[in-house]
């Protein structure tokens, strides 16, 4: 493609890319809203008044009764989303007067991984019921209401990791005692199982293209987390360039379409610490309809484990070691884990972090886009080290 300022993209310039690398139409209006915006001003800080009177307006497009919104504050964590917690007075459908506490979900000007709020909110409303999620009530998807896209959805009680637990940067690194491993180990294979045998053709997925079983789920994949390299990239890696080849060469077929969650692992998840139960699931941005591999490959990945107390053993989660993990998944799905897939996923989730740590990582923070700017650029110094990692997983298939 011709060289181009990704600072300042043309039109002609995202057109271009935008044929070059066709994906579901919801993801396309995402990353073409990104490329159509990314010369404008960078994040300005947002003041929690700007976001009440947001929210206000958006629930009023919603509901006739009067409410309230009390108690707003900014709520900790979200590495790439805005997020207040308020709680809401109103009349409650089918309940009554009540005051529910909420969260408000948005995104910065630009982020690691810009997403639709409408996928992860339709994402939500589908699984509640089935796995532990918040409850889901509004959307804006086209920041119509509040400053960027949003969602408003229930306030989870629980905790991403035991208080007396340590971990790095967005639940990388969580160690789990033994009293707690047993149980939520369990439940952590369960949900799973349960999200990826879901019957999702009667759910509203209006926001998700529907592909068929076989080779199309991953080609969209593929095209889009080359199209994110390829726009916010500032360097050429000829490696990557190996690696989306054998990527393309490769493609296994899935012999079923299932709900993938896209970041399923230790720290999107809360539980209660009194009875150790998993209350939700969070952190649906990059969830999708495809192979149920994604999902096994990406929560059996190391940095969301660790070693047993012998030293040796990995537990995935910090849970229980893969052989286990993967033998009870099979007994709870009924679906198999076919290991030539599993390391095909293995390589496309080392290639999505890459994309993600050395050009949007890059890119976020080189134009002031975020609200997270230092963790992001964080993010972005270990980019070659996830690159190495990814040289060592082709030199085991070429």
């Amino acid at each position: 493609m011709p060289r181009v300022d990704k600072n300042r993209p043309t039109d002609e310039w995202i057109e271009e890319i935008r044929k070059r690398y066709p994906c579901e139409a919801e993801i396309d209006r995402v990353l073409t809203r990104k490329m159509r915006r990314r010369a404008g001003p960078p994040y300005t800080p947002v003041s929690l008044e700007t976001l009440i009177k947001g929210t206000e307006a958006l629930i009023r497009s919603e509901l006739k009764d009067d409410f309230e919104i009390a108690e707003a504050s900014w709520l900790s964590g979200g590495a790439s989303k805005l997020q207040m917690a308020f709680t809401l007075k109103w009349n409650r459908p089918g309940v009554g007067l009540t005051t529910t506490p909420m969260v408000l979900r948005m995104e910065p000007s630009e982020s690691i991984t810009d997403t639709s709020r409408l996928r992860e909110f339709q994402m939500i409303k589908a699984m509640d019921g089935h796995i532990p999620v918040p409850p889901t009530y509004w959307v804006d998807n086209e920041g119509r209401y509040l400053p960027y896209p949003a969602i408003v959805y229930g306030f989870a009680a629980g905790v991403t990791k035991p208080t007396a637990s340590s971990s790095g940067v967005s639940g990388v690194g969580t160690h789990m005692p033994h009293s707690v491993r047993e149980s939520l180990g369990k439940q952590y294979v369960e949900h799973l199982a349960r999200l990826h045998t879901f019957d999702w053709s009667q759910a509203d997925l209006s926001a998700f293209d529907k592909p068929t079983p076989g080779t199309q789920a991953i080609e969209w994949k593929l095209n889009q987390w080359e199209r994110i390299w390829e726009e916010d990239v500032n360097e050429e890696v000829p490696l990557m360039r190996v690696a989306i080849a054998w990527l393309r060469q490769n493609k296994p077929a899935a012999d079923r379409i299932s709900m993938i969650h896209g970041d399923y692992r230790v720290g999107n998840f809360l539980f209660t610490e009194h009875d150790t139960q998993i209350s939700a699931w969070l952190d649906w941005e990059l969830s999708y309809l495809g192979d149920r591999h994604e999902d096994l490959s990406w929560s059996t990945q190391s940095i969301f484990g660790h070693a047993d107390e012998d030293g040796k053993t990995f537990l995935v989660g910090g849970f229980t070691p893969k052989d286990e993990f993967f033998a009870a998944y099979e007994k709870a799905s009924g679906l198999k884990v076919v290991p030539e897939t599993l390391k095909y996923y293995d390589i496309f989730g080392k290639y999505k972090s890459v994309v993600i740590c050395m050009a949007s990582a890059f890119r976020v923070p080189r134009n002031g886009k975020s609200h997270q700017d230092i963790v992001v650029a964080w993010l972005g110094g270990i980019g070659y080290l996830l690159l190495d990692e990814l040289r060592t997983q082709l030199e085991e298939v070429l």
